[in-house]
């Protein structure tokens, strides 16, 4: 490659690391001075893999100029990458799903509860089909 370009995917990709590392810096203060755990759960999901992608792509066009040197290559980057969105958010959603059900938020933080009328028409239909069998 041309020695310039090599220099600006050099710049490019620190800039990446860089502002990938002070995203997941972010994170993790935001998982220490965020008040309730769903304000947490937010913070461990988003910044955080945008952050590690970002320092992915900082990794990528790093080794990008580099020749075939069959130690690394971008599929490992991309599957790490592609774990990463689709596992991050999920285990956030199931955790505080846990913690919502275990009563370890705040309810008065919350603006809209779309999972407490889910979960009380469950119970509704639950306490209805128990009486049903009951009376019979």
């Amino acid at each position: 490659m041309h020695e310039q370009l090599v220099i600006v995917l050099d710049w490019v990709a620190i800039l990446c690391i860089l502002a990938g590392a002070m995203l997941s810096f972010v994170a993790a203060v935001g998982l220490i001075r965020f008040p309730d755990l769903l304000s947490r759960m937010h913070t461990a999901a988003k910044p955080q893999v945008l952050g590690m992608l970002l320092v992915l792509l900082g990794i990528g066009l790093r080794i990008m100029p580099v020749e075939e040197t069959g130690v690394f290559d971008f599929g490992t980057l991309i599957l790490v990458g592609l774990f990463q969105v689709i596992t991050v958010p999920v285990a956030g959603h199931i955790a505080a799903r846990v913690g919502y059900r275990t009563g370890r938020i705040r309810h008065d933080l919350v603006v809209t509860d779309e999972l407490e009328e889910r979960l009380e028409a469950t119970r509704r239909a639950e306490a209805a089909r128990r009486s049903g069998e009951g009376g019979s």
